[in-house]
């Protein structure tokens, strides 16, 4: 994140970018349009705790271009420890903008990850919404050889790979094979879902009122672990903030 245009808040050892998300996907933009190697991560609590945990993938989200907020629980650290970030930027909403973007500028775009069906049902509804957006592989998470995958990125250069097997998978993949395409590559856990309707995204208010992830939780129980993470997260934060002041 040397040259990065935006300062950088540090959390727990990671740096996010100090920047609003119009202004973060418009710059996105113009370095698709570049043709610059970008690696962006939207990091969450959850990644940070693991990345606090796990040595080489804390390496691995360092060699990344862009770190975002997303997630409230990031947000709410960088207050707490008097360090603001302006807004949660969530990968999900990048994801959806730069698809509308890679639409109107009839941009190659690769996806990778999740279930056949999803991915199945992923392409064709870009091709549906999105008929100029070109679309050079869709690929689900469940392969066996990276080959076929890797000649598909090499050969076809995209603007644009998304990656939604989940972290650490993602980064990691990203990482090895992003000198193949000196496009803009995101690791997008769980958004192509989301985007077909396979999981159902928190309504408007629980998304204003900051409380996306007491809806996925009321939604899926199974899920209480994960979230158990937040609290967690936030005692070290206060931890961090006690020890500074």
């Amino acid at each position: 994140m040397l040259n990065s245009p935006f300062s950088s808040v540090p959390i727990m050892g990671i740096p996010f970018a100090q920047t609003t998300r119009v202004q973060f996907v418009n710059h996105l933009q113009n370095r698709i349009d570049a043709h610059q190697n970008t690696f962006v991560i939207t990091a969450n609590p959850e990644i940070v705790m693991y990345a606090g945990r796990n040595p080489a993938y804390h390496t691995t989200l360092l060699s990344a271009d862009y770190i975002s907020a997303d997630g409230i629980g990031i947000v709410k650290a960088a207050q707490a420890l008097d360090t603001p970030l302006p807004e949660r930027i969530t990968g999900y909403d990048i994801f959806t903008d730069l698809l509308r973007w890679a639409e109107t500028n009839q941009k190659k775009v690769y996806f990778l990850g999740a279930k056949p069906a999803v991915i199945t049902a992923l392409a064709a509804k870009v091709a549906h919404d999105f008929p100029h957006i070109q679309v050079v592989g869709a690929q689900d998470g469940y392969y066996q050889d990276e080959t076929a995958i890797t000649t598909a990125i090499a050969n076809h250069q995209p603007d644009l790979i998304f990656v939604a097997t989940g972290f650490p998978k993602q980064e990691q993949f990203i990482a090895e094979h992003r000198h193949l395409a000196d496009g803009l590559w995101m690791g997008v856990g769980g958004s192509f879902d989301v985007f077909v309707g396979a999981v159902k995204r928190a309504p408007k208010f629980w998304q204003d009122h900051h409380l996306e992830w007491f809806y996925r939780l009321v939604t899926d129980p199974r899920r209480l672990k994960r979230q158990l993470i937040i609290p967690q997260f936030m005692w070290k934060i206060h931890q961090l903030k006690h020890k500074r002041d």
